[in-house]
Order: structure tokens, then sequence, then C-alpha cells
């Protein structure tokens, strides 16, 4: 197993990227292109014959092998229903995760697309319909090996080990130790409010760059933090301005996403708690990869003062927005 603390792709060179897609049959034309990914190394890859290839490089040691090939299994399932997903591309033995010296990757076609417009009534409808059949789809069966959406491990585990690892400063850490402690309590209360909340395979990171767009509509991709967990988390990330506009462009999205699946709307108290979760998270996540050389040079304003005040203050912003009253379906 590679060592997590260790920079985990500097033997990622050219040579071995293109080695690696050329196992596999197909010829390389020399160029290659970065995109931007930082969890994993997604690189375009030009071919002597055919379209574009993206080559996706999995961080060592994050998922096994079980883990991705369920999220594969789901977006090939998606797909079959002609659900706008890209999945990844199988070799002649129905292969998408492939292994070379050390290295596990898999490949997908090239599909361009633009950020949704999201303040279109019509594009909110559409997503909102397509969400609602990918839900369709996730709730018919679970998944296995991904992670799921909970307080510890969304909460409870990154702020630990925020705290363990040293990384708030000494004047900052009473404050951060009490905010993190009531506003874990308040988000697990608000989860144990919603006891029936359907539990069911999600994108799990659906805010609007994991969408694009084309003339024929949408296409969601980067399904790598597909997990379990309540329909609302693959909602509440597409909404933004003051509380009138997300009660109004959630109410679009619910019209399409009906269509399709059944919207519990007590779910509507899970809004700022699952952001509560995303911005404990976030924190943690970034703390986990700063060994990671691309991270400090991506992220310069992490672990400084600055970053740790305005992030309590954050975290405190979060018992008051909690208190607020529900958003309201028009």
């Amino acid at each position: 197993m590679p060592d997590p603390d260790k920079a985990p792709f500097s033997g990622l060179t050219p040579e071995r990227l293109l080695a690696a897609v050329e196992a596999l049959g197909y010829r390389c034309d020399g160029r290659l292109l970065a995109l931007n990914s930082y969890e994993n190394r997604v690189y375009q890859v030009g071919l002597e014959e055919g379209p574009l290839l993206i080559a996706k490089f999995y961080r060592p040691a994050r998922w096994t092998d079980a883990a991705i090939l369920e999220e594969h299994a789901f977006t090939r399932e998606l797909a079959d229903l002609e659900i706008p997903v890209v999945p990844p591309l199988e070799d002649a033995a129905g292969v998408t995760l492939h292994h070379h010296e050390g290295l596990r990757f898999a490949l997908y076609p090239r599909c361009p697309g633009r950020a949704p417009e999201l303040d279109h009534d019509d594009t909110l409808i559409r997503l909102g319909r397509f969400i609602g059949r990918i839900h369709r789809v996730g709730a018919s069966r679970a998944y296995t090996h991904r992670q799921k959406l909970t307080v510890e491990n969304f909460g409870g585990q990154p702020s630990r080990f925020l705290l363990e690892r040293g990384f708030l400063p000494e004047d900052l850490r009473p404050a951060y130790e009490s905010i993190v402690r009531d506003l874990l309590a308040i988000v697990d209360e608000r989860f144990a409010q919603v006891p029936e909340a359907r539990c069911l395979r999600l994108h799990g990171d659906c805010h609007p760059g994991n969408i694009l767009w084309t003339r024929n509509g949408p296409h969601f991709v980067d399904f790598d933090d597909s997990m379990t967990g309540p329909a609302m988390q693959d909602l509440w990330m597409l909404l933004s301005g003051d509380r009138d506009a997300m009660s109004g462009q959630l109410s679009k999205m619910l019209e399409g996403y009906t269509e399709f699946m059944e919207f519990n709307p007590a779910e509507l108290r899970l809004i700022e708690a699952l952001r509560s979760l995303r911005m404990i998270h976030y924190a943690g996540w970034l703390a986990r990869r700063w060994h990671d050389p691309a991270f400090p040079l991506a992220f310069p304003w992490f672990n400084t003062q600055r970053y740790w005040q305005d992030h309590v203050l954050s975290l405190r912003e979060q018992i008051s927005a909690l208190d607020e009253p529900l958003l309201e379906l028009h």
C-alpha cells in the first residue's frame, strides 16, 4: 500500500503516463494536456488515430479497486438508460479500471461543454429531471464498498484530523473545538429529525463545475465522490443567492425532479446541515492533502492565520444559519 504521507504522483511522468495508455493498445501522438484536477491526476491525451481521450489516474490509497469499480458500474448503469453521464471506456474484455507499473487509471471519452446557466428556469427544470432519473436508478440497489454520508464521516473525522495534526493555530484551537462540537450536535439533531430520509446512490459532488452543458443539454461528469446519502446532497450545491432566490431555484429543480422521483420535503431540514458538513470536510480534505506538492501551489491561502480565522467565523455563522426558517417551496 502506498504511503499516503508521501507525494502521491511523483512517479507519474509524461513517459509513464503515455506508456500506460499505450499498453492498452492506443497509439499516442505526444499531445498531452493536464486538466484541472487535484484529488486525482487527469490528462487529455492525443492519439494518432481517433478522438482525444481523457486519462484519469487515481490517487494512491484513497479508494479500493472495489469502490472504484462500483462507481464505474453505476455510471454505466445510468448511461445504458440514456441518462447523460460519462462512464469510463471499456476494453475488449469489459475492463474499466487498469493497472500499469503501480498506477491505477481509467480512460474516458472527451465530452466538452460549458457551465450551466442556473439563472434560467428551464435549465433548473431540466437539471431536476436528470437528477431525479439518476436518483431513481440510485435507489434501485445499494453500494457495498463506497462511503456513506454521515455526520461522523464528514464532520467528526475531518475535524479530529485537523486538531490531532496541529493545523489549528493555538490561539484559535479552543474556539474551533467549541464551535465544531456545538455545530455537529445541531447537525446530528437535524439528521435525526429526518429519520425517513431515503439513502441512495448519489453523484455526491453535484456542483455546477461537474455539469457540462451542450446544445443537447447537460451531461454529468466526475462521479469520483459518488456515495450513499440523502437526495438533498445532489440538489443543495446548485442553489445560490439569498433565501428567496434559493427557494425559487429549488422549486424549479423539484418541478423536474418529481417527474421521476418522489421528494421528501422533510429533507429541506438538511440543506444547512449538509453545507456545514461540507465546510468542515473541505478544510480536512485540504489538510489531508497538504503533503501533495500540488496543493500548496493551488491553495496558497490555506493553513494561514487568516484562513483559520475566517473558517472559525464561517462555522459560527453556520450555527446561526441552522436556526433560520426552512426554505419554502413555491
